[in-house]
């Protein structure tokens, strides 16, 4: 039997979902020597004492002649599979069947690694936030996915999965007076004209594993189905995901006792053969399907509030962290006492 090269492809999300799957086929697979092609980058596997070792940049020197041309090459899509696509399972699950060929089972959550830096680069922001907010509770939210766009004024999703910026800032009004916010967003925004009367942080420039180590402390995740989510699961953070055009029970953990699933599409929602094949109807039927009024903000903030106080049972400490250069390693919010040059959080009408 030859051995396989599996390649992995799609956003960051994806990438973790594959990881249980190719740790099972690690351990029950027999072939020592398989590897893996990271077409969608390969940081959410560094440190993995397993794939890291494995795993391959598309553009790594001599990679088609030294590593595929003796291998099978496997490129799993599990959007292609029969029960992903009628909600019978996870994109974790999805890429098992596909690439262990066991049928639809039971299967841990990924499994993430950092390093010393990425741990204390997380602490250090969730600690500076904690420090300027005054708030000792924190909250990541990652409000849009991979399909945000912003055209003129505007910002929108055309693929429905991102929370609506209007209900966003609606959000962040009413969560900033208990907790302290993060906001995970490779936009960044000016709040002042939306009557933020608070700081909110907006760290800029940083990678997804860095990321990673904010949302690992911090004590709770809010989000949309992106990859933020995911990373939550792994590092087993209480989390509550708010959805769209897709299903919780393909893209999120409904079955996790910590994640609380906000549904915007149920009763409305059309599955989206999305990596299948192009759908216009459907698209159309989803459209706009995020748009909250005030009374579900309430009922989802709402949701927050009793998960958070469920899971997160002490007042949140983060232990002190101190860098040789002693200074803080990303310029997170506007302090009025000290100009940095990240505003505070865009508008429909005042996008940066």
């Amino acid at each position: 039997m030859r051995s396989k090269a599996f390649f992995i492809n799609g956003g960051a999300g994806r990438v973790i979902c594959s990881i249980p799957a190719l740790e099972k086929y690690q351990e029950e697979s027999g072939d020592s020597d398989f590897i893996v092609v990271c077409e969608g980058g390969m940081d959410m596997y560094k440190g993995h004492p397993e794939l890291h070792s494995r795993c391959y940049d598309v553009w790594h020197k001599d990679l088609f002649e030294e590593k595929i041309k003796e291998r099978d090459v496997v490129s799993p899509e599990p959007y292609r599979v029969w029960e992903y696509y009628n909600q019978k399972c996870t994109l974790s699950q999805a890429f098992d069947i596909l690439i262990n060929d066991k049928g639809l089972r039971e299967l841990p959550a990924p499994k993430l690694y950092l390093n010393i830096e990425e741990e204390i680069a997380g602490k250090t922001v969730v600690q500076e936030v904690r420090e300027v907010t005054k708030k000792e509770k924190t909250i990541v939210i990652q409000p849009f996915g991979r399909g945000i766009q912003n055209a003129g004024n505007y910002i929108f999703d055309p693929s429905s999965r991102s929370i609506e910026y209007v209900n966003l800032v609606k959000f962040i009004k009413k969560l900033g007076k208990d907790y302290s916010i993060i906001l995970m967003s490779e936009m960044q925004f000016n709040l002042d004209p939306e009557g933020i009367e608070f700081p909110v942080a907006q760290p800029k420039d940083i990678g997804l594993k860095q990321w990673a180590g904010i949302i690992a402390a911090a004590d709770y995740f809010v989000g949309c189905d992106s990859v933020g989510q995911h990373i939550a699961y792994a590092f087993d953070k209480p989390a509550t995901v708010i959805t769209g055009s897709t299903f919780a029970e393909n893209i999120s953990y409904p079955d996790n006792e910590k994640f609380d699933i906000q549904d915007m599409g149920e009763g409305k929602r059309k599955y989206d053969p999305i990596r299948i094949m192009p759908d216009e109807y459907v698209s159309r039927n989803n459209d706009k399907i995020m748009l909250m009024n005030e009374a579900i903000i309430d009922v989802i903030t709402k949701s927050i509030n009793d998960n958070f106080k469920k899971w997160v049972k002490k007042e949140a400490k983060v232990e002190a962290v101190e860098t040789k250069s002693n200074k803080q390693p990303f310029n997170i919010l506007e302090n009025p006492s000290k100009k940095q040059d990240l505003k505070l959080v865009p508008g429909l009408g005042n996008v940066n």
